[in-house]
């Protein structure tokens, strides 16, 4: 709103310091300080209206280090995460931006259906909350809505270059070392994206199909869409796993979030797209201010979540936390980066389905269940004692690690991660 009401200003009265919100860089700027004073300011409001409705989490004793004393601490703080990003972005963000709208559009409907979830465990008191094929339709859902915005929207375009003028073509002109070049360049539709350690650095979706022509085109989004659906939903449930310590998911999403900003600036920026050698997606630019407010809630609400966590985000704030990081990915087609980028994510989602199948193959072949690991997702792993009492292949460490230890090292963990993922715009 802002953003839109100083262009105005510029354009009609030329009013000094109103081109200050061109620049992404004083938006993006205002949008971290200002979703941080946001989550901070109004987080505790919030948990104090939490704890006066008793909004508290449900513990199951499960044998855990400090696990019993977090019974009662309010949960669905996820509230504050996603009021502290909307706010700014409507303010100073760029709304006329198709991918501001999506991303808007992701926060609000994971939003809504993490909200409902906790309702149920909460007020409801059904500790299995929303049933799973809900929010799996739900999640679906926003995939649907995401691939038909990047197949049928006329903004969602890469920029590529082609041998010769063609009649949709334009002239860029690059200064390189040698002199002036000419290179023509076209905005298209695509279903190109980015993958690491190949020279080139991206794949076209359209390559899957075994058949040429408007047919083989169609198959191509068809996939491309489809990778999208997995993808979103994949994330959100993989962050919504790895939320099961004071301040693993927020730590690692800040992590992430400032990853996936640097790229989008990047991928953004036809200078440094150029110079990377990486693909130009025009307006996603703007996306930095979206990004920057993300991170500024997250920090904002780590103030409260870390250890001793005084709040908990649950569903509210989890799955919308993955479902940002997913879309936001596809978007700057760097989708691929994600086992990567969100290795923390992959793992603990890793973790629960190697569990999980382990404990019934071996339950029906032998008559009981046997474990991988001594509990998952892989952070509750290093929580137990490997005494032996817990019937389980992989029983190291032996002695339960502090929870406030697994978390920093997650978090470092993380850091590494993303330094792979950047590095890999020059590995090839």
């Amino acid at each position: 709103m802002l953003y839109h009401l100083f262009d105005y200003l510029n354009t009609q009265f030329d009013i000094p310091g109103a081109r200050l919100f061109h620049y992404l860089t004083f938006r993006s700027s205002v949008a971290i300080i200002l979703s941080l004073i946001i989550a901070m300011a109004l987080g505790k409001r919030i948990i104090r209206f939490i704890q006066r409705k008793q909004i508290g989490e449900e513990i199951r004793d499960l044998g855990l280090e400090g696990q019993l004393q977090k019974k009662g601490t309010p949960t669905m703080g996820g509230i504050i995460i996603l009021l502290a990003i909307l706010v700014p972005v409507l303010l100073i963000g760029d709304l006329s931006n198709i991918y501001t709208r999506l991303m808007i559009i992701t926060t609000v409907w994971l939003g809504i259906i993490g909200f409902a979830d906790d309702y149920i465990k909460v007020f409801k008191k059904k500790k299995s909350g929303l049933q799973g094929r809900f929010k799996i339709i739900g999640q679906v859902g926003l995939g649907i809505v995401v691939a038909l915005t990047m197949c049928f929207c006329d903004d969602a375009v890469v920029r590529e270059r082609v041998s010769q003028a063609t009649p949709n073509a334009q002239e860029e002109i690059i200064i390189g070392r040698d002199g002036e070049e000419h290179v023509f360049v076209r905005d298209s539709k695509s279903t190109q994206t980015t993958i690491p350690f190949v020279k080139g650095n991206e794949f076209d979706y359209a390559w899957l199909s075994p058949w040429d022509g408007a047919f083989g085109n169609f198959i191509g989004w068809f996939i491309y869409a489809i990778v999208i659906i997995i993808i979103i939903t994949a994330v959100s449930n993989g962050a919504n796993l790895t939320d099961g310590m004071d301040g693993l998911a927020s730590g690692v999403s800040i992590i992430v979030g400032t990853t996936l900003g640097i790229l989008a600036y990047l991928s953004g920026n036809i200078i440094y797209a150029d110079y990377l050698n990486i693909m130009y997606i025009p307006n996603t630019g703007e996306l930095v201010v979206f990004m920057a407010a993300f991170i500024g809630a997250l920090i904002g609400f780590l103030w409260y979540n870390s250890y001793p966590a005084q709040v908990f985000m649950g569903d509210t704030g989890s799955l919308a936390i993955g479902g940002i990081i997913a879309v936001f990915a596809i978007i700057i087609r760097k989708e691929l980066l994600i086992p990567v980028l969100c290795g923390i994510f992959f793992v603990e989602s890793l973790s629960v389905i190697i569990q999980t199948i382990y404990f019934k193959y071996t339950k029906r072949k032998y008559g009981e269940g046997r474990r991988v690991f001594k509990m998952s997702p892989l952070h509750h792993h290093f929580q137990k004692s490997g005494d032996g009492s817990i019937d389980a292949i992989i029983q190291r460490p032996l002695k339960p690690i502090p929870e406030a230890k697994i978390v920093t090292r997650f978090w470092i963990v993380a850091i590494l991660l993303a330094v792979v993922t950047i590095v890999t715009l020059k590995v090839r």
